[in-house]
């Protein structure tokens, strides 16, 4: 296990009834407040009655941004910024999934400067002092509600592109299972694969070969996340398996997963932005697509990690190294069909004769992230074995 430093200052109410306290813990930050949201699903499922209450009764002036699509852009957040410093807003409330909350952070942090704020996905910039942000979450996935980091597209470059800064976690997040039921059963699926994609990338880059307590923390977070979607797929208003799944995705991205594990890196999520970069996919969608392919690469450079997965999530016992580790990646993709989630770039109507250019646009992020070991000829080769 390597040197760690574990801070997370983002404060989590968790149950049933909580969104009745976001009106309290987001004035606390300033009663001017921007509303953040998607596209109306908040209102018919009564969680934007419910804020509104809270907030109002709180005393808090509202102004409200609405229409955050599900890949979140560059130019919506550039709006969302522009009502800030027009209205004066002192504190940001996102009410939705992660890509609401990652353009509220977006625009917390682009707020209270004069340049572009995407010189900050670039590198150019650092933040350095975003307006506050407290969230109420409705979609079990990102784990954005209890971590620094945010991905937004820019649509004019059709680059998709995501960072971290310790000034952008929430202050407060609100997690009620029961706004996550209305949630349909393949966003649901999206949201679950996501979590397990995360929870991936640390497991399987990370080069420590001495991190017990940090794999057994991960095997189960990926047990978890399978099994509660699994139940929530079958009951939809299943208030456990929502708890459930809703804790485990919040874990998976919270800061806690990595401790210990020195370097890693997200060459799946790397991969996917491209994807729906350009196509404007499901994130989800996109990563079950990705993640058997590139499990297959790397499962070739460190085949003992990869039959230890098999062991212990899938209980995969008989076979060599190299046929556990086979078996544990065929598992992982049955699961993906169980939950009609898809396993091949195909099954999302992208063209093979695009993967260059998919791969030119992926060489750019990875740079910015500093994966210099991808280049274009790499991704390439995955992005086929994705078919």
């Amino acid at each position: 296990m390597q040197n760690f430093v574990f801070h997370n200052p983002t404060k989590i109410l968790f149950g049933r009834d909580t969104i009745a306290a976001i009106g309290k813990e987001t004035v606390l930050f300033g009663t001017n407040v921007l509303l953040v949201y998607g596209s109306g699903s908040i209102k018919k499922n009564g969680v934007y009655d419910q804020v509104l209450q809270s907030l109002t009764a709180a005393g808090a002036e509202i102004t409200e941004h609405f229409g955050v699509s599900s890949n979140p852009v560059l130019s919506h957040v550039k709006t969302g910024i522009r009502l800030v410093k027009e209205k004066g807003c002192q504190v940001l409330c996102a009410v939705g999934g992660g890509s609401v909350i990652d353009e509220a952070k977006a625009i917390c942090a682009g707020a209270t400067v004069e340049h572009d704020v995407w010189k900050f996905f670039t590198g150019k910039k650092s933040v350095k002092s975003p307006l506050p942000l407290t969230t109420v979450l409705t979609l079990a996935a990102s784990g954005s509600e209890m971590n620094s980091g945010m991905v937004i597209t820019n649509e004019e470059t059709r680059q998709k592109f995501g960072f971290a800064n310790k000034h952008l976690y929430p202050r407060t997040s609100i997690l009620d299972p029961g706004a996550t039921c209305s949630v349909p059963a393949d966003y649901t699926a999206y949201g679950a694969v996501d979590a397990v994609a995360h929870v991936l990338e640390f497991y399987f880059t990370t080069e420590d070969p001495a991190t017990p307590v940090q794999d057994r923390l991960m095997e189960g977070l990926l047990i978890n996340a399978m099994d509660s979607c699994n139940r929530a797929l079958t009951d939809l208003n299943d208030y456990q398996a929502r708890a459930d799944l809703m804790w485990t995705a919040t874990l998976a991205l919270n800061g806690l997963t990595g401790a210990g594990l020195g370097k890693v890196g997200f060459p799946m999520h790397m991969i996917e932005h491209s994807l729906s970069a350009f196509y404007n996919i499901p994130h989800g969608a996109g990563l079950s697509a990705v993640i058997p392919g590139w499990m297959r690469y790397q499962a070739k450079q460190r085949p003992e990690r990869f039959a230890q997965f098999s062991e212990r999530v899938f209980d995969i016992r008989e076979g060599s190294i190299q046929d556990k580790a086979a078996k544990g990646i065929e598992a992982l993709t049955a699961w993906f069909t169980r939950v009609n989630s898809p396993t091949t770039i195909t099954a999302l109507a992208i063209p093979s004769e695009d993967i260059p250019k998919i791969a030119a646009n992926a060489v750019s992020l990875a740079k910015v992230w500093r994966m210099n070991n991808y280049d274009a000829a790499l991704i390439e080769a995955i992005l086929r074995d994705c078919l």
